[in-house]
């Protein structure tokens, strides 16, 4: 489901009652243990972190004039999504992070390449997110990205 916002806060006014909760949550815990650097932003129509033109120039290679696009959280029409581009990017991130899932939740993870999918908003690991978070800075993410990307 896509949003039409220009702001968060704008963003989560939309959602539907039984979303609205866990999303702001999830944007609390996000907000609170990403590293500095990062910025909030509206994108790809998602609520988002990207690594700013002022750190990182180059911006998103698909899309130059977007900032570098790093985590993202998304009200779909199934499942709320979080979208972690260092897990994508980063073997033992995404090995540290399905060891970690079961010590939080007692239900399978339901994941694709950099996709964590949420049915139910009542089985969020909110504690794992924020640690998910807060794992990467800026220029750890542009370092991985640029890695990567060269390849």
């Amino acid at each position: 489901m896509r949003y039409e916002a220009d702001t968060p806060e704008h963003y989560l006014e939309q959602m539907p009652e039984d979303r609205k909760k866990a999303m702001t949550e999830l944007r609390n815990v996000i907000v609170k243990n990403l590293p500095k650097g990062f910025e909030e932003s509206i994108g790809y129509g998602m609520l988002g972190w990207a690594v700013p033109h002022s750190m990182y120039p180059a911006g998103y290679h698909c899309k130059p004039e977007d900032p570098l696009p790093f985590l993202g959280i998304a009200s779909q029409k199934n499942f709320i999504a979080v979208y972690h581009m260092g897990l994508y990017a980063d073997p033992e991130l995404l090995a540290w992070f399905q060891e970690a899932f079961p010590k939080h939740s007692s239900r399978k993870l339901d994941m694709g390449k950099s996709c964590i999918r949420f049915k139910n908003v009542e089985h969020i690991p909110f504690q794992l997110i924020g640690e998910l978070a807060s794992k990467m800075n800026p220029a750890q993410w542009i370092y991985l990205y640029e890695t990567n990307l060269k390849r």
